[in-house]
């Protein structure tokens, strides 16, 4: 969603639309990298995001992928999103029909969870990479029943390699195998692609 942050800041520093009073709840972590690395999704949100609208940090919130016990950061992580249910839950869509790091046949009732990366999301992920031997194998993920509790989401998709996972979600069956479709389920969802 890079250009959609693009706009957010842009429209903050040019019209003084304000973030002071928002709280943000991040949907995934690698598993193994600092909030400094420049592959994390904490380090990715500073810099494309955060750092260019008047946020308080300590209103954003994302899972530890550097915590040493990572089931106790999935169990913090859980009792956060109980105290806050996202207004709107930005999304991408992953080829396989992932959303967040839930791959192919997470159970729709899952909470933040640990997750064992597919081949395909490890593959897709390593042009972020020096190589795919520095692609982390495991995430830190909001689970799906936590994404569907949002009162709005909003998917970002782009990419012609994602039109089957498009095309699935909007109109296939609803099965944990894309789990992008259970989307069908949600009472207000808009797709940007």
């Amino acid at each position: 969603p890079i250009g959609m942050y693009q706009y957010m800041a842009k429209d903050c520093k040019e019209n003084g639309t304000s973030y002071k009073n928002v709280s943000t709840v991040n949907l995934d972590e690698y598993v193994g990298l600092t909030a400094d690395h420049d592959q994390s999704y904490a380090y990715f949100m500073r810099t494309n995001l955060f750092d260019y609208i008047d946020i308080d940090q300590n209103n954003t919130n994302l899972p530890c992928g550097s915590a040493a016990d990572p089931q106790k950061e999935c169990d913090r992580y859980n009792a956060l999103l109980a105290k806050m249910v996202p207004d709107v839950q930005v999304l991408g869509l992953g080829s396989n029909g992932h959303i967040g790091f839930n791959e192919p046949n997470t159970p729709f009732d899952s909470v933040t969870h640990l997750v064992d990366l597919t081949e395909n999301t490890i593959k897709d992920n390593s042009r972020l990479f020096n190589s795919i031997d520095e692609v982390p194998r495991q995430a830190l993920s909001m689970g799906i029943k936590n994404i569907m509790q949002a009162k709005s989401i909003v998917m970002v998709v782009s990419g012609k390699n994602k039109a089957a996972a498009v095309k699935g979600m909007v109109q296939g069956e609803i099965t944990p195998a894309l789990p992008a479709s259970v989307l069908q389920l949600h009472p207000f969802v808009t797709i940007i692609c």
